[in-house]
């Protein structure tokens, strides 16, 4: 996120109480550059709105006129109602004024309604598009992209686009409209007093951009630091943030880091206020000075032209109207970067062409009816285009059988387990279940029937039964126990106060690694899939534990295919077949008894784990 601050309503005017002029951010400069945006795209996002923006236009052009009415009424009033008593002109010209305001304030609050509206619709087009198409982006791109990031273009940068694209178009219009009907009322006024203007005009707008700038500057530096503290309190006061500082002992070194941001915001929070009370000295003097410099000339002979009380008032109420119009137009190429570089970047993001897509001309296959056969066809594999991880593998996992895939780290085991629920593609080659490529089947169908426990696992920030129903949204209370108890873990849940409606706390972390990964494995029991991929499944559970889940998983897997990519010997124990992988090639296969017969590097692993202490459950590596 580049930190853009978003100009006004009335497009970052700097009239009475003004934002002042807006300042190009170097980094929106560099989005474009390097992201070009093209206008017809943008037109496209609001095209079906086409009529909802011709009457905004129309709106705002007609509160522009009507506004000027004021003016001419007040001279009225002054030059003919008050001095000739007449009581029912009087009458008239305040029930006009009246009107005016009314109808002008009537007519932007429909303006705003509509506008807004507008503005929500193509935000939610765009925020809708942007998170379906990022979720369908690769690991590999979410390995490579900082979340934060992701977060601040789907969150942060849509809204400030829908805020700077609103007020930029609206304020465009208004101040537009505004200022010509002004200039024209005013040379219909005094075509003397308006050439007058354009004088006092020009170096007053100056004063006042110069002044506000030196605002801005201290401003965006204070912005700068808010942004650094903030970034601190949301690392240092995260539950891993907090585990990180006790554990590495840099409590005293952080609270010192975050002491020192916060005396130097006290002295830009100082330089701010006193440069926001230099701004409003300015346009006091600047707001004193214009009808100062009216009234002197409206006084002498030579410039007052027979000017009337009335005409000098109104004339006079006009120039200050006219300030505010004005500086919004001076600030319109900046805003215009801004909301380009807002697109650019969202664009940016919808333009990622997927790693791995979605198949035009889907193969359905239900999972109630497949059988489960998986087949590695001469698969290779590589990142990013890099050298292969994987060398032509084949390998066939039949139907209901158990096969663990075991080698030393970085031999490509996990690279495998990803290609199967289609994690990653294969570079060449291909995956078939039941003789169907993987590319050909519609990705919800793959996750019905592919189901993963994985190392890593993810739980959200939600109750154990919200967790549980991801896998199955339909289950009963009964079903989410009896997943519980075959992953081992119903007793535990039970015994909480809250039992399934207890809070799982960020990433889990209101259980122990173990219970994360029985409650990850309850779920992918629940969703019953007939291809199970197991990624060293039970890594984080003790001895104890692990026997018993290894046994429910056992069980469970009768009558399905399953992966089990494993590090510790008792994994592989009742495996149909075991693989054994090697820098990305399969250089065994076979039952673990007959592997151990052939003293291979099966064997070798085998004999390495059981010299490890506690060789019951020793590591092969």
């Amino acid at each position: 996120m580049s930190g853009i601050e978003s100009p006004g309503v009335d497009g970052g005017g700097g009239g009475r109480g003004g934002r002042g002029p807006a300042k190009l951010n170097p980094a929106d400069k560099k989005q474009l550059k390097q992201h070009p945006v093209s206008l017809s795209r943008i037109a496209a996002l609001f095209a079906p709105h086409k009529g909802t923006i011709a009457v905004v236009v129309l709106l705002i052009t007609a509160a522009s006129v009507v506004g000027l009415a004021q003016p001419f009424l007040v001279r009225a009033v002054i030059d003919d109602a008050l001095p000739n008593g007449n009581v029912r002109l009087l009458a008239f010209l305040t029930a006009a004024m009246v009107g005016v305001a009314a109808v002008t304030s009537a007519i932007g609050v429909v303006q705003t309604w509509l506008a807004t509206a507008m503005g929500q619709r193509v935000m939610h087009t765009l925020r809708v598009n942007l998170f379906t198409h990022l979720q369908s982006q690769s690991l590999g791109f979410f390995t490579r992209t900082r979340g934060g990031e992701v977060q601040s273009r789907l969150t942060h940068d849509i809204s400030g686009m829908q805020s700077v694209v609103t007020t930029t178009a609206t304020g465009v219009a208004s101040n537009l409209t505004t200022a010509v009907a002004t200039a024209v009322a005013m040379v219909a006024l005094s075509p003397g007093l308006s050439l007058i203007s354009l004088i006092v005009l020009p170096p007053a707008i100056w004063l006042s951009r110069r002044v506000a700038k030196i605002r801005r500057e201290v401003t965006d530096e204070r912005q700068r630091e808010l942004a650094a503290l903030h970034t601190q309190v949301e690392e240092g006061l995260s539950v891993s943030g907090v585990r990180l500082a006790k554990t590495l002992g840099t409590i005293p070194r952080d609270a010192s880091r975050f002491t020192a941001r916060s005396e130097k915001l006290v002295g830009l929070e100082l330089r701010s206020q006193l440069a926001g009370r230099w701004r409003m000295a300015t346009m006091q003097i600047v707001f004193a000075a214009i009808p100062a410099v009216i009234y002197l000339a409206a006084g002498f002979p030579a410039t007052s032209g027979g000017m009337t009380i009335g005409t000098l008032v109104a004339f006079t109420a006009l120039q200050g109207t006219i300030f505010r119009p004005v500086m919004g137009l001076l600030n319109i190429g900046v805003q215009w970067v801004t909301a380009l570089a807002f697109f650019s970047r969202i664009f940016e993001y919808l333009d990622l062409v997927p790693a791995i897509k979605a198949p035009e001309h889907p193969v359905r296959l239900d999972p109630a009816t497949v059988r489960g056969e998986v087949r590695f066809e001469g698969v290779r594999f590589a990142y990013d285009g890099g050298p292969d991880v994987l060398h032509g593998i084949d390998l066939t996992l039949s139907p209901g059988t158990a096969t663990a895939v075991v080698g030393a780290t970085g031999s490509g085991k996990s690279t495998l387990a990803s290609l199967l629920p289609r994690l990653n593609d294969v570079s060449s080659g291909r995956v078939t279940i039941d003789g169907v490529d993987l590319r050909e089947i519609a990705p919800e169908d793959l996750a019905r029937i592919v189901g993963v426990v994985s190392q890593d696992t993810y739980l959200i920030h939600a109750s154990v039964r919200e967790n549980l129903l991801l896998a199955a949204p339909e289950a009963t209370d009964e079903q989410l126990w009896q997943a519980l108890a075959a992953a081992r873990i119903a007793d535990s849940i039970g015994a909480l106060p809250q039992g399934l409606d207890t809070l799982v706390g960020a990433r889990g972390h209101r259980f122990s690694g173990g219970e994360q990964q029985r409650l990850a494995i309850a779920r992918t029991i629940l969703r019953n899939p007939p291809v199970l991929v197991l990624d060293e499944a039970t890594s984080a559970l003790d001895n104890t534990t692990e026997a018993q889940v290894q046994a429910a998983l056992e069980r469970l897997s009768a009558g399905r295919t399953t992966l089990t990519i494993a590090h510790r010997l008792s994994t592989v124990e009742n495996a149909d077949q075991v693989v054994v992988l090697d820098a990305g090639e399969i250089v065994e296969r076979g039952t673990p008894a007959r592997l151990r017969e052939a003293g291979g590097a099966f064997a070798r692993l085998a004999a390495r784990s059981a010299s490890i202490p506690a060789a019951g459950t020793g590591i092969l590596q």
